[in-house]
């Protein structure tokens, strides 16, 4: 099980959770359980956000998440 935080946009898209657990195995499969989970919103802002798992910058979305990992899930914010 993963803890995934989500912040700003993220955060709304989720329908105002800021966190919740999920089982995935990549940021990959956990995109999709999400966007299963609360839709094309957060599907949208997912595909442009970052991610950090266990506070460190994750870009290879098909690479295996640890077990009980914290995935941190940031849109892109105004002005960069």
């Amino acid at each position: 099980m993963l803890t995934v935080r989500y912040f700003a946009g993220a955060r709304a898209a989720a329908g105002g959770a800021s966190s919740e657990t999920v089982a995935a195995a990549s940021l990959d499969e956990l995109t999709q359980v999400l966007a299963d989970r609360h839709g094309e919103r957060l599907a949208l802002v997912m595909k442009a956000a970052s991610f950090l798992v266990d506070g460190l910058t994750c870009h290879d979305r098909t690479s295996p998440l640890p077990a009980g990992a914290t995935v941190d899930v940031l849109p892109p914010f105004a002005g960069g």
